[in-house]
């Protein structure tokens, strides 16, 4: 089959051209330096690694996702990440297991999926995050979404709503207040998703209709979440929810969803999904889960991963779309240059004498010693 085009790019994958590149920069640099600030050291895991080791750590999810390749050096199958998570896992519980915990880690790269879906065309996609290695209780859920809240708010997010969800909730109940066979709670599960009562109801699970409705803004989600009857079941992790709540932003809207589970496959007693005004899907999700530690035991973690590429759009403000070039001519005084470089202007040098400063897009001239309105 020929191609009309050949530097058409796949679907899924598009280039970062001006200004929407300087911009994913930005968004890097400012969540970075709130990550950092809050005492997480980044690690950089590489893009590419020996499948076994990547889809063993992926505990069942996201194995479809992966690129595979052979690599021609030692003949064992690779594959690219579509997931830096599990590989900060990898380094936490290998390079790092003798490390003091709390072990406090952050990242920034880009991640390759396969095949995009419809809530998320892209299959290239930047991810930042922090993961807290050694803990999942109160105070660690805490500080994982105040931080990723600060990180999408220092970025110039506005209008941010954190929806939290119970992943394992299910589970929770199908083991004590309201049992069901093993091989049923998948079902419930889905007929959760859907939202679906009639589902419920065919499969025998009415004791799980009442949780169709504790969902929605917190205070009123939580109530009715409270008033189920499971005999204490729900209580610890009721108290759990309004702790974590308590903590947040009086400016950030709260929401409950307690039996969500998409992109909390592997999650356990705690789910968060980050949203704000102008994007249409979640910025980032977050909770505890545990860490495979490859020799059959587990390691206890919180974290959260950002995909802020929705953010190239809405975060660009007037004055960042519109940041001005300083044309310097030649024979310019390099030294006046460089202290307007270091006060915050971008500057171009003219390399010929027909070099057009308004046509290479700049704002103004410098004259000697002064800035000049082109």
């Amino acid at each position: 089959m020929s191609e009309t085009n050949p530097d058409i790019l796949p679907a899924g994958l598009a280039d970062l051209l001006p200004p929407r590149a300087e911009q994913a920069a930005r968004l890097t640099r400012s969540a970075m330096d709130v990550l950092s600030g809050h005492g997480y050291d980044r690690v950089s895991p590489p893009l590419v690694e020996y499948e076994r080791s990547l889809a063993s750590r992926m505990q069942g999810t996201g194995r479809q996702h992966l690129f595979r390749m052979v690599d021609p050096s030692s003949m064992r199958t690779l594959a690219i990440r579509s997931d830096i998570t599990v590989q900060v896992g990898r380094v936490a519980t290998t390079l790092m297991a003798s490390a003091p915990r709390p072990l406090r880690l952050s990242y920034a790269g880009q991640v390759l999926r396969i095949a995009s879906d419809q809530l998320n065309p892209e299959r290239e996609r930047l991810q930042i995050g922090a993961e807290l290695i050694g803990h999942d209780n109160i105070a660690a859920a805490q500080e994982v979404v105040r931080i990723a809240i600060e990180a999408l708010a220092q970025a110039g997010v506005t209008g941010i709503t954190v929806d939290l969800t119970l992943p394992d909730l299910v589970d929770t109940l199908a083991s004590t207040a309201f049992p069901m066979p093993a091989g049923q709670i998948s079902a419930v599960r889905r007929e959760l998703d859907m939202k679906d009562a009639g589902g419920l109801t065919a499969l025998g699970a009415d004791a799980y209709l009442p949780l169709l409705y504790a969902m929605g803004p917190f205070e009123a989600a939580i109530a009715s979440l409270a008033a189920i009857d499971a005999g204490g079941a729900l209580s610890s992790r009721i108290a759990a929810l309004r702790q974590i709540v308590a903590a947040l932003p009086d400016d950030v809207t709260v929401t409950l969803d307690p039996t969500e589970r998409h992109g909390f496959e592997y999650q356990s007693w705690f789910g968060f999904s980050l949203y704000a005004d102008g994007c249409a899907g979640a910025l980032g999700r977050g909770g505890t889960y545990a860490i495979p530690d490859g020799k059959g035991g587990e390691e206890v973690a919180t974290g959260f991963s950002l995909y802020p590429d929705a953010l190239l759009d809405i975060a660009l403000t007037d004055d960042q779309i519109s940041v001005g070039k300083l044309f310097l001519p030649l024979g310019h005084d390099q030294a006046v240059a460089a202290r307007l470089r270091a006060i915050g202007w971008r500057t171009l040098a003219a390399i010929t004498e027909a070099d057009d400063a308004a046509a290479l897009g700049c704002t103004h001239r410098l004259e000697n010693t002064e800035t000049v309105l082109i």
